[in-house]
């Protein structure tokens, strides 16, 4: 027969297993759904559940959505000649935050990573060259992370697309707002002298 407190330690664990929720967060979180009234789990239950079941890659750009295609590929007004790779969908949200960009996405769904057995074929890279072959695109930005793997990402896919007739475009990278040049690294402060521009 199981304890009252089994239920409880399996949520506790399954909890503890997301990303950045270590074991003391998933305990406070368990006390906080048994204090919330029982709607707001069997909420949270449902939420979960319709994630598992309606989320899905959008057949344009692979990023996550509910529909066939998400809301950027599906907008006209988006600039079709424009297309930035991104790592993942965060890296997406965080671009369109900015609301500088018009043009389209590709989500590759990770980065290059010998050392964690990630290669290209683990990436959503067959799917960002069938894209151009109608010639709509012109121009591909690789907006990368600016760290070993998104740099050796990027590298591979400007080998790869160059051939293509499109044109090749890594984002600028330096020193950020706020930041003093005095505790930034040798090679950001190259990046940024490299990717200078008039005033």
């Amino acid at each position: 027969m199981a304890t009252p407190t089994e239920p409880m330690a399996r949520l506790t664990q399954l909890l503890a297993r997301l990303p950045g929720i270590g074991e003391r967060t998933a305990q406070r979180l368990t006390f906080h759904i048994l204090r919330s009234p029982p709607a707001y789990a069997e909420e949270l239950a449902e939420a979960v559940g319709r994630v598992v079941r309606e989320v899905r890659m959008c057949a344009g750009c692979c990023t996550l959505t509910a529909g066939e295609l998400c809301a950027v590929c599906a907008d006209p007004r988006r600039d079709r000649t424009l297309l930035c790779v991104v790592e993942s969908v965060q890296d997406l949200a965080a671009v369109e935050r900015t609301r500088e960009y018009r043009g389209l996405y590709h989500v590759l769904h990770g980065a290059i990573s010998p050392l964690d057995g990630v290669g290209p074929d683990q990436l959503r890279i067959g799917e960002l060259l069938a894209r151009l072959p109608s010639g709509e695109v012109a121009e591909v930005i690789l907006a990368t992370n600016p760290t070993v793997e998104g740099e050796a990402t990027a590298l591979y896919l400007s080998r790869l697309l160059r051939p293509l007739g499109v044109s090749v475009s890594r984002i600028a990278q330096g020193v950020p707002m706020g930041g003093d040049l005095e505790f930034a690294d040798q090679i950001t402060l190259a990046r940024a002298l490299e990717g200078r521009r008039s005033f």
